[in-house]
């Protein structure tokens, strides 16, 4: 048996590099927008970590998530729309109603984006320092 003994071993992509690949692979609103969000929950907690998740054949550059002491919210993109999926958001309050589906379920709760859809831009950086908050408070 040959072993190739020159062979470069493979280096794994820092999952930020990976998130800028899907925004420009992407390279049209949706990719705007989950570059808009992405800067909002970095504005909002400066220590949050970036992964990908969920890869799969099916989906290849999986999910990007932003963390801190747990998920904070995934960004999903699809066809007609962006995804914010926020993994405790059942138990945080969203006075401003950004949460605009999920609604009936007992942990999580998720803003759909639309092409043209504005966000509250205050409000959503509100809304991921709680989740920051509920993750470190134990």
């Amino acid at each position: 048996m040959k072993i190739a003994l020159n062979a470069a071993p493979q280096r794994a992509e820092s999952p930020s590099r990976l998130i800028d690949a899907r925004i420009r692979e992407l390279g049209d609103w949706r990719g705007q927008t989950l570059s808009r969000i992405r800067t909002l929950i970095k504005q909002a907690d400066p220590e949050v970590v970036e992964e990908v998740k969920w890869r799969k054949p099916s989906n290849p550059a999986g999910v990007p998530v932003w963390s801190h002491d747990g998920i904070i919210c995934t960004g999903e993109t699809y066809k007609n729309h962006v995804r914010l999926t926020f993994a405790r958001g059942a138990s945080l309050k969203d006075p401003k109603r950004l949460f605009n589906a999920s609604l009936d379920g007992n942990a999580t709760r998720a803003i759909v984006i639309h092409e043209g859809d504005e966000i509250d831009e205050g409000a959503f950086k509100a809304l991921v320092r709680s989740a920051v908050a509920l993750n470190t408070s134990g």
